[in-house]
């Protein structure tokens, strides 16, 4: 459920960032929607190996850069491969990277998604629950 969701905020602002930015050409709501298939299919393979590569020799210091870089070259690797979505540019490919990660970073905390933290609250009750039945 969350991989839809998170293609649906990706496509969403690829379409604000199209009509906001003069260097993003986007046809439609569905080549939006495939374009945000095609990304996260590609940084989930060629991606993740850039990505870990990339990582060594920054020695994982700059995670986070060395990640929007590498969304950032998926997209334009994307654009050359829709005929209906083109960008000028790496800068904006970039800028779609990063206001992406913000806008599903903002999804996920606004729907409670950090599973780790809930984890966590739940354990005291569960300690307390087990030392009220003994």
């Amino acid at each position: 459920m969350e991989f839809i969701i998170n293609l649906f905020v990706t496509a969403g602002v690829i379409l604000i960032l199209a009509y906001a930015m003069s260097s993003v050409h986007v046809k439609s709501f569905w080549t939006a929607l495939w374009v945000a298939f095609l990304v996260a299919i590609l940084n989930a393979t060629i991606g993740w190996l850039l990505s870990g590569l990339l990582n060594l020799v920054t020695f994982f210091l700059l995670e986070a850069i060395v990640s929007l870089f590498v969304v950032a070259l998926m997209i334009k690797l994307v654009d050359k491969l829709v005929g209906n979505f083109k960008i000028d540019g790496f800068l904006p490919a970039f800028i779609i990277a990063l206001v992406t990660a913000l806008a599903i970073a903002a999804v996920s905390w606004v729907r409670g998604g950090n599973d780790d933290y809930t984890i966590l609250e739940q354990a005291p009750q569960q300690k307390e629950m087990r030392i009220a039945a003994k």
